[in-house]
């Protein structure tokens, strides 16, 4: 490889290459490091560790060029060390790295937040806030939804994923690897049933009158502060509602004097084929909560909302030392440029069109897929024992093994653990795609 090969972008070779056995050796001799110097409740997924990643492609130590159907969790939607955000990055760390909004303020930090409110669903006036992670932006946006209403109940759904903070870990669903051991969680933290359409059957209206009946009488709609859900669930297993749901919801909440949180952190910034997953619905949050692809790679989050909500908290009531950091910001706006001036909506909606064929068509071939799912480039397959429809977790684990040896990142996820997701980066060329999704076929192959 040459220097320009490894600094990745546009120029790195898109291609799979294996050139030693997954893992290599050098990756081998890192995962030794590793073990001896990171704690090991630091888990990873690839036993490889990169050098250069650009385009659809991740190079590890060892040479070897793998197709990334990862996207670091949905983190670089429009590819890895993207051309504009590279070049804003190393403009703004020449000129600061940071000051603290809180004590002397940038003019990034406000081009975000001007850019968030207008690109968020809904035409009223909003204000944002920017924090590191995604667990903060949704740990804020409750904090926030609580004192503005004085309310104090706040209700999440069933396999819901919104963090690792004791309060995101109360809304979280999942316990292990995420709960298990850490609590007692944050108080006032209720679940209700999601519309789960291949398990549950029902329609988005039936399946919001279940939530909203067992809310009313469990906690009551006047005590709660807000409900909070993944327009489509990430971690959960890239569920998406039947229509109608979100927006049966969403009218029960304004209603009711609830604030209804959009967490978007997974789903949003053009990965499901609109700018925000719930523009499919036709759906307009009180506040939406965005990370991951908002910054093509770097730490920053945020909380948009309505005007007299996000203005509800008093002076320095929200903040922190790093949020809205400048180059994060500056990477931020690059990255939204990048996602208007490339067309990434749409091509996110033209992978949808590609992937989706082919695993409805692996899908009528193998009994053990028993439904495929998503929108845009956030898709994914639920694996069940084709005898009793019960959870193939071991079968999942093993089509991801045999993906990585040869070259395919992959990423589990579900309550279960049962789910095969896709998350591509929007950058991915059309050969690199569909070669993937043979490596996929290869996998279910040899899985058993």
């Amino acid at each position: 490889m040459t220097a320009l090969e490894l600094r990745g972008g546009p120029a790195l070779p898109q291609e799979r290459r294996l050139v030693t056995e997954i893992p290599g050796p050098r990756s081998r001799e890192w995962t030794e490091r590793r073990l001896a110097a990171v704690s090991h409740a630091v888990s990873t997924t690839m036993p490889v560790f990169a050098v250069a990643a650009g385009g659809g492609v991740v190079v590890d130590v060892d040479g070897n060029s793998l197709i990334d159907f990862g996207s670091g969790i949905a983190v670089t939607t429009i590819g890895n060390s993207a051309p504009q955000v590279v070049a804003a990055v190393q403009e703004q760390v020449e000129r600061f790295t940071h000051t603290c909004f809180m004590i002397t303020p940038y003019a990034g930090y406000v081009e975000v937040a001007e850019a968030l409110n207008a690109l968020t669903p809904g035409d009223h006036d909003k204000r944002t806030a920017l924090f590191n992670s995604g667990a903060e932006a949704v740990e804020n946006a409750v904090k926030i939804a609580r004192l503005a209403t004085g309310r104090s109940a706040v209700a999440a759904f069933d396999h819901a994923y919104h963090g690792r903070t004791n309060l995101t870990m109360a809304l979280t669903a999942k316990a292990l690897p995420y709960k298990l051991g850490f609590g007692p969680f944050a108080p006032e933290v209720y679940r209700a049933p999601l519309s789960y359409p291949f398990h549950d059957g029902l329609s988005g209206s039936e399946a919001a009158a279940r939530a909203i009946s067992l809310l009313d009488k469990q906690v009551g709609s006047d005590q709660l502060a807000a409900i909070i859900i993944e327009p489509i669930q990430g971690e959960g297993g890239f569920i998406v509602p039947a229509p109608g749901f979100l927006a049966a919801l969403s009218a029960w909440c304004t209603e009711h004097g609830i604030v209804f949180i959009a967490d978007e952190v997974q789903s949003g910034f053009a990965r499901t084929g609109a700018m925000f997953a719930c523009e499919h619905e036709g759906v307009v949050p009180d506040l939406v909560t965005t990370a991951k692809g908002i910054a093509g790679g770097f730490p920053l989050a945020a909380v948009t909302g309505r005007v007299e909500i996000m203005n509800a908290p008093h002076a320095g009531g929200v903040g922190g030392t790093f949020g809205g950091n400048p180059v994060a910001c500056a990477a931020a706006l690059a990255s939204i440029r990048t996602i208007q001036d490339d067309g990434l909506v749409e091509r996110a909606r033209a992978i949808e069109s590609v992937v989706v064929p082919r695993l409805k068509e692996l899908a009528a071939r193998d009994r053990r897929i028993g439904d495929v799912r998503g929108r845009g480039a956030m898709l994914a397959v639920e694996l069940v024992d084709p005898e009793t429809s019960g959870p193939a977790v071991a079968l999942a684990k093993a089509v991801a093994a045999a993906a990585h040896v040869r070259g395919l990142i992959l990423l589990t996820c579900g309550t279960y653990g049962n789910v095969l997701r896709l998350l591509p980066p929007l950058s991915m060329p059309d050969h690199l795609l569909a070669e993937g999704l043979d490596v996929l076929e290869e996998a279910f192959g040899t899985a058993s």
